[in-house]
C-alpha cells in the first residue's frame, strides 16, 4: 500500500464512524478538521517546503518538530497523530482496533524498531498537541446548553415535521474558528421580512417552494435525493421507526477530497494537505452559517406552507432540525469547493462516487464549483430551502474559503 492510501484509508474508516455515530454535521467537520491537521501537521516534514498550517491558524502553540539527523517514518508518524485526536473525539472506539493493528503491524515489518517507536512517538505529541487546541475551543462546554425548541413568534424557526426535533447545536457560534476573526465576520444581509402578504417577498419565496416541490422533474428529485447529506432522517412506517444513516455534508466533500487526491495522483503529503484545507473550510463555513441560523431564527418552508397554502404538503426531503437562513449546504459546499479549486484547479472534472456506497448514487461534475452550485440547489428541489437563502449562503461560503485560501496557500 503507498503511503498516500494510507491516508484515505484513515479518513474514510473515520467517515464510516462518523456515520455510525451519528454526529450531528457541524460537529463532523470538527472531527474531520482536528485529525486531518494532525495527520498533516506529522507527514509535513516527508517533502520540505511544505510550512505549518497550524502556525496560521487561531489558537494553536507551536508544534513539535522530529529529533535532527534521525530516521523517521512520517507516514507512520501521521498516521498515529490522525488516531491519536480520532480516540478523543468519537465514541465507537472498537471500531477502529482491527484497522490500527493492521496498519501499525505493516509499518513495523517495514522498518527497523528505532525507526518505528521515534515515528510512533513524534505522531502521538502532534496529535496530543492538536488536542490541546480541541479542547479549548468551546465545545465541551457547548454540551451542556439547554435545548433549543424554538418559538411561536411569526417568522420565526420551531422544530418541523415528521418528528420535531430541537434545534441542533443552536450556540455553534461560540465554537473558536480557525481562520475567521469572529462567528460574525462575513454576516449576510438580513432576510426578507416575514410576512404573510401574498405580494411580499417573503411568501413570494414560500410560492416558489411549494411550486417546484408540487411540479418536480425526475432529475431534479435525483438532485435533491443525492445532495440530502442528512444523517437526522428517520424512516416511518406504522408505528415503527428507524434512522436512515447517511454521509454528513462534510463527509461528501472529504469524500470528493479523496477523488480529487487520486485522480491527480497527488503523493502523501498533498493528500494530507488537501484533507486538511478542506476540513478546515468546512469547519469555519459551519461556525459562519450557524451563527446566522440562530441570529435570524427564519422559519422553514413546511411550517408556511402548511398554515398559510396547503396544510397536507410535504417536502420532498425531510426538513433537518435548525433554522432555515442561510442554507448551510450552500454555505458549507461553496467553502470547500474554493479551497479544492485553490489546490486543484478551475476546470477540474470528476465523477463523484463518494456517496455510492451509502446511496447507491454517482453523478459526474466538470469542476468543484459545478458540485457545489447543484448541492446547493438541491435544497430548494427538496423544499427545504428558499431560493435566496441557498443562493446568500453560497456567496457566504465563497468569502469563508477566499479567506481560507488566502491565509494558508498564499
Amino acid at each position: 500500500m503507498d503511503d498516500a492510501q494510507v491516508m484515505h484509508n484513515s479518513q474514510d474508516l473515520l467517515t464510516q464512524i462518523i456515520i455510525y455515530d451519528v454526529f450531528t454535521p457541524p460537529v463532523s467537520s470538527r472531527i474531520y478538521v482536528y485529525s486531518s491537521l494532525a495527520a498533516y501537521e506529522a507527514i509535513r516534514y516527508a517533502k520540505p517546503g511544505n510550512a505549518s498550517l497550524t502556525a496560521r491558524l487561531r489558537g494553536f502553540k507551536p508544534m513539535p518538530e522530529p529529533e535532527k539527523n534521525k530516521n523517521y517514518n512520517f507516514t507512520l508518524a501521521a498516521t498515529k497523530a490522525f488516531f491519536t485526536v480520532v480516540h478523543k473525539v468519537v465514541f465507537s472506539l472498537d471500531s477502529l482496533k482491527h484497522f490500527e493493528e493492521t496498519t501499525f503491524n505493516d509499518f513495523k515489518d517495514r522498518m527497523d524498531a528505532d525507526t518505528y517507536q521515534r515515528s510512533v512517538a513524534f505522531g502521538e505529541a502532534v496529535g496530543k498537541a492538536v488536542l490541546e487546541r480541541a479542547n479549548a475551543d468551546g465545545y465541551i462546554k457547548s454540551r451542556g446548553k439547554p435545548k433549543f425548541l424554538g418559538s411561536n413568534a411569526p417568522g420565526k424557526w420551531r422544530p418541523t415535521p415528521p418528528d420535531y426535533m430541537d434545534g441542533v447545536e443552536w450556540c455553534w457560534n461560540t465554537m473558536k474558528p480557525l481562520v475567521l476573526d469572529s462567528a460574525a465576520q462575513f454576516m449576510p444581509p438580513r432576510p426578507p421580512a416575514y410576512s404573510t402578504d401574498t405580494n411580499s417577498a417573503f411568501f413570494r419565496a414560500n410560492k416558489e417552494v411549494y411550486t417546484i416541490g408540487k411540479t418536480l422533474t425526475g432529475e431534479q428529485k435525483t438532485i435533491a435525493r443525492y445532495w440530502d447529506d442528512n444523517p437526522f432522517v428517520i424512516e416511518h412506517s406504522g408505528h415503527m421507526m428507524f434512522g436512515n444513516k447517511k454521509i454528513t455534508p462534510a463527509g461528501h466533500w472529504m469524500g470528493i477530497t479523496a477523488i480529487a487526491a487520486k485522480q491527480s495522483h497527488a503523493d502523501a503529503v498533498k493528500t494530507a494537505k488537501s484533507y486538511a484545507l478542506t476540513a478546515i473550510a468546512l469547519y469555519d463555513a459551519f461556525i459562519s452559517c450557524w451563527d446566522e441560523k440562530y441570529r435570524s431564527n427564519v422559519i422553514r418552508p413546511v411550517t408556511v406552507i402548511n398554515e398559510f397554502i396547503d396544510r397536507n404538503w410535504v417536502p420532498f426531503l425531510q426538513t433537518p432540525p435548525f433554522p432555515e437562513y442561510t442554507s448551510g449546504h450552500s454555505t458549507i459546499t461553496a467553502s470547500a469547493a474554493t479551497a479544492l479549486t485553490a489546490l486543484y484547479g478551475d476546470h477540474f472534472a470528476f465523477q463523484d462516487t463518494s456517496d455510492l456506497h451509502y446511496i447507491g448514487m454517482q453523478r459526474h461534475f466538470n469542476s468543484f464549483q459545478d458540485a457545489a452550485a447543484e448541492a446547493s440547489i438541491s435544497r430548494v428541489y427538496g423544499g427545504i430551502h428558499y431560493r435566496h437563502s441557498v443562493d446568500i449562503g453560497a456567496e457566504s461560503g465563497k468569502k469563508v474559503g477566499a479567506l481560507v485560501v488566502d491565509k494558508l496557500l498564499k
